[in-house]
């Protein structure tokens, strides 16, 4: 089949700005009513810069300048497809610019009833099942080989690297195990691989949870606020970045039984093991301090997961992975204070060379 610019729909401005575009995916319709996703691409005007360029670009980002590798530019493209978190979106320009200086093709993926792709009247980030975003990721990289295939006038199906962070990287996880020989690599950045605490912790959640699952699914449970994490990203608190406060609210979504049953289930199959094929890496901080309130001390751990326990699961998602650690890192390693990020742009984009087929 022959693809042109008329038999594929079209993209539009993103609300990120000059440079990234996005276009809607429809997806089936739930209990709610109509459902899509949204994939968000970044395409600035030069598309293919000089490797001089590149270089110049990759330089300016360490004071050293020193200057990492690159991937082959021959073969197929290269994609890089980002996931989002729980309450969360696409926001990371920094690392998506990176990316596509290091001759990548980069797109982001804001999953159903999340960021972009939150409609009137939808219950926000929920599911009961995990799986469901098969459907979401199914259609984002038909539409990514589209457009890969109109940019770069070449008809070979790309490369698909995907990056993916905190419930994202759980969800990608759980997908790549069902898909194999979908990606060239799988990158977790703090993925949310088991309950906080541990496993015992899990299956006593499980229990208290399950009939509430069964029988009134999106009640929302009343847990004490968490907001430090949030203030220490939000550029109104103590962080850097501009956060959406509809997409990601101060205090989280709620957390609701139907949703909670699926998260459970999905930290119990990584309990037992996957099988992923593809080469993993994982990006986590040097260390866990979970609290309410905020102190300083949180602008250099990660307020969310448990780091050591997540290094431990990480190691069963296939036979090839690798775990890097990021002393100061946040939760979000790539929203951390800008030395930290950095020294996570270049290992990512090293990683990515690594693996180009």
């Amino acid at each position: 089949m022959t693809i042109t610019r008329e038999s594929v729909p079209l993209w539009k401005p993103d609300v990120l700005g000059h440079g990234y575009e996005c276009i809607d995916l429809p997806l089936k319709a739930d209990e709610e009513g109509p459902v899509k996703a949204t994939l968000v691409k970044h395409a600035p005007p030069m598309a293919h810069p000089s490797q001089q360029g590149v270089l110049d670009f990759l330089a300016s980002f360490t004071k050293r300048k020193r200057r990492p590798a690159l991937p082959d530019p021959g073969g197929a493209p290269r994609v890089v497809l980002y996931l989002h978190g729980w309450a969360d979106y696409f926001l990371q320009t920094e690392l998506a610019e990176y990316l596509t200086a290091s001759a990548f093709h980069f797109y982001a993926l804001d999953l159903r009833k999340f960021g972009r792709s939150l409609l009137p009247g939808q219950t926000p980030g929920y599911t009961s099942d995990l799986g469901v975003y098969d459907e979401d990721l199914a259609a984002a990289i038909r539409e990514i080989e589209k457009d890969v295939a109109l940019r770069t006038k070449d008809s070979t199906p790309p490369t698909i690297h995907v990056l993916a962070h905190s419930l994202g990287g759980l969800i990608a996880a759980l997908w790549a195990d069902r898909n194999p020989g979908r990606v060239g690599t799988l990158v977790l950045n703090s993925p949310w691989l088991e309950l906080q605490g541990s496993s015992l912790v899990r299956s006593i959640a499980m229990h208290l949870v399950e009939p509430f699952a069964r029988t009134d699914p999106k009640r929302p449970f009343r847990f004490p606020e968490m907001p430090a994490y949030w203030e220490s990203v939000s550029n109104e608190a103590h962080g850097e970045w501009m956060l959406d406060p509809v997409w990601r609210p101060r205090a989280s979504f709620p957390i609701r039984a139907g949703w909670t049953k699926a998260v459970l289930a999905g930290h119990a199959a990584v309990e037992r093991k996957l099988n992923i094929d593809a080469p993993v890496l994982i990006l986590l901080s040097g260390r866990t301090r979970i609290q309410a309130e905020w102190t300083a001390d949180l602008m250099r751990a990660d307020a969310v997961i448990d780091v050591e326990e997540t290094s431990r699961r990480a190691l069963g998602l296939g036979r090839r992975t690798a775990v890097f650690r990021y002393p100061g890192a946040l939760h979000d390693v790539f929203l951390s204070r800008r030395t930290v990020r950095q020294q996570a742009y270049r290992d990512v984009a090293v990683w990515l060379a690594a693996y180009p087929y």
